[in-house]
């Protein structure tokens, strides 16, 4: 890929000095250091999960009280949780949260009493089809309690009685959530959002943290055309939040994407935004076109992750969602088979690939205007190609120099470009910056 000859434009895919097996083990080396915390929508985990992404990107740490009006939700009570187990009559631990955060329903009210079998199986969650496996549950908005385990040890209980003991609190604190703003040359903003509520669940969603902090540190290294927005939040009421408390600056995101799901060996899936038409719609869809590999390209529905609350009527955002396997299309999903033999490094590198490129052409997706319209300017004297006639010049396109030069009426993006020619994005970038260097193009600041 050539690399962009002028400045403030992000570079193509990777840094020099890495290559897809390096980033994909970086990917999954942070994956595997948040693995272990305990996460739910407040509370200590979340804190401690952006602690550690703190160490790779300079992120603001955000509290929104408890009780805070966002819109039509309230800013919950915020919930820790410091042990949890149950214990057969002769002391011995069946379930035991040190073992697996799962174990327990997330948002669990503290309870320390004896129950029978009966009374317990009212509060117990398996997953009858998948014996081995633990199910995530949680009960953020109904204050109640319970545990999840495996069928398996399900149907090992005996008719006796039980000591239930979960240690936790759920009181008046904060939301917690993560922002980090990388300025550009325009305010124009791209915003890419994950959500950080999900307990030890790799593919969803440390694979979409992982994946936006890396794009963070690779952007932050250079000087983007637009200015990029990070948000690193509890699902649904995070983002949520974050557009109540900050209206005034949501007229400056122009593009978006919400990250999940990025880690499996399933193929990648986009969902478009609610417009269906946008441009962050139509650049995805051409990246994973022209990657040779099997993808699918979904309309936008009300449902799955923060696409939802972005892509809302009353703000209506050209934000997409990017996976590979959607939610609930996979059995591991939201179980404790999700977990990290789940997602692999070149799966998250594959993944972070195409992120880059998306970004990269979103950032040089200008229109230009074509200084000398009437006829073909003489290309020959300003040194665009040799004197023999259709020699290339040093990689240069003669055919995409034509087709920039046609098309440059201050219209038509450098991807419209690229997409009526079926020359590839790269090369119809290297002919405008090469015929803009000979102020044969100048951009159109109009759109």
């Amino acid at each position: 890929m050539l690399e962009a000859k002028l400045p403030n434009t992000l570079i193509s895919k990777l840094q020099e000095s890495e290559d897809d097996n390096d980033i994909g083990k970086e990917l999954y080396q942070l994956i595997c250091k948040l693995y272990p915390i305990c996460r739910s929508i407040t509370g200590n985990g979340v804190r401690e999960t952006l602690k550690i992404l703190k160490q790779h990107i300079p992120l603001e740490i955000h509290e929104v009280p408890t009780g805070t009006q966002v819109f039509d939700w309230t800013v919950p009570k915020e919930w820790n949780i410091k042990d949890a187990y149950i214990k057969k009559s002769t002391g011995e631990k069946i379930v035991d949260f040190a073992n697996s955060n799962l174990h327990v329903v997330s948002y669990s009210l503290p309870i320390h009493k004896k129950l029978s079998l009966t009374e317990l199986k009212a509060h117990l969650f398996t997953i009858p089809e998948d014996p081995d496996w633990i199910p995530y549950r949680t009960s953020y908005y109904k204050e109640a309690w319970g545990f999840c385990l495996s069928h398996k040890q399900y149907l090992e209980l005996q008719d006796e009685e039980y000591e239930v003991y979960i240690d936790s609190s759920l009181e008046p604190g904060y939301l917690t959530y993560g922002e980090y703003l990388i300025p550009g040359e325009r305010t124009d903003e791209v915003l890419i959002s994950c959500h950080v509520c999900h307990p030890s669940l790799c593919n969803d969603n440390l694979s979409g943290i992982a994946i936006a902090v890396f794009l963070a540190k690779h952007i932050s290294q250079i000087a983007p055309y637009y200015s990029y927005r990070f948000l690193f939040i509890p699902g649904t009421i995070g983002s949520i939040s974050w557009l109540a408390l900050n209206e005034e600056k949501v007229v400056n995101i122009k593009h978006g994407l919400v990250l999940t799901c990025l880690g499996d060996s399933g193929n990648l899936t986009y969902k478009k935004s609610r417009r269906g038409n946008a441009e962050i719609d139509d650049i995805v869809t051409y990246v994973l076109k022209k990657s040779a590999k099997d993808y699918k390209i979904i309309d936008f529905f009300p449902y799955g992750y923060d696409e939802r609350q972005y892509c809302s009527p009353g703000f209506n955002l050209a934000v997409g969602c990017l996976m590979r396997s959607p939610h609930e299309s996979f059995p591991e999903y939201h179980t404790s088979a999700d977990n990290l033999n789940f997602v692999q490094p070149q799966y998250l590198a594959d993944s972070f690939s195409k992120c880059m490129s998306a970004l990269y052409i979103l950032d040089n997706n200008k229109i230009y205007l074509n200084q000398n319209p009437k006829c073909e300017p003489q290309l020959g004297k300003r040194g665009l190609y040799k004197a023999v006639g259709g020699q290339k010049d040093s990689g240069l396109n003669k055919m995409a120099i034509l087709w920039v030069l046609n098309l440059s009426d201050g219209h038509h993006t450098l991807l419209d470009i690229a997409q009526r020619s079926g020359i590839s994005f790269d090369e119809i970038k290297y002919a405008a910056d090469r015929l803009l260097e000979h102020d044969l193009l100048k951009i159109n600041l109009s759109f």
